[in-house]
């Protein structure tokens, strides 16, 4: 089996950048700069921003699913970026730290979970993606619990 991952669509997120902070914090979002690295990742491109880059860090639904699991937290976003759709590449984001990774039905209900370091990524992925009755995973920084990217058969 193979593996792919997803960053987030940008579009969504685009109007965001042009916002003064009264309009931001209507969003539930609020403009900052990265100064340090890592420390900002981008849920876009799954890339950390570098020291002086604006970010947004925005309150995202990543679990839209209507279940007790429905999900929001805070997430960074970086204007202009490409999102991240690889097959069998884990991006260096999410190689480098650890993760809690939680597996769903097609109905948005957890089936099953795993906590593991970012260079186990591939193994633990494809043991509860072996599960017919789990459709995707979502990868969150296990540190601070956000959503990080989303998992799937390729």
């Amino acid at each position: 089996m193979r593996l792919r991952i997803r960053g987030l669509d940008p579009h969504p997120f685009a109007p965001l950048f042009g916002m003064d902070d009264a309009a931001l914090a209507a969003h539930s979002a609020v403009r900052q700069i990265a100064d340090a690295k890592p420390g900002y990742p981008c849920r876009i491109s799954l890339t950390d921003a570098d020291v002086g880059d604006q970010v947004i860090l925005v309150n995202y639904e990543h679990q839209p699913a209507d279940t007790p699991y429905r999900a929001r937290h805070a997430i960074y976003v970086r204007e202009g970026e490409t999102p991240f759709d690889a097959v069998d590449e884990v991006p260096v984001q999410l190689r480098t730290r650890t993760l809690s990774l939680r597996a769903f039905d097609a109905d948005g209900f957890l089936r099953g979970a795993d906590l593991v370091e970012g260079k186990g990524l591939e193994v633990a992925a494809l043991v509860l993606l072996a599960d017919p009755a789990v459709a995707y995973l979502h990868a969150h920084f296990a540190k601070f619990g956000c959503y990080a990217a989303r998992v799937e058969r390729a």
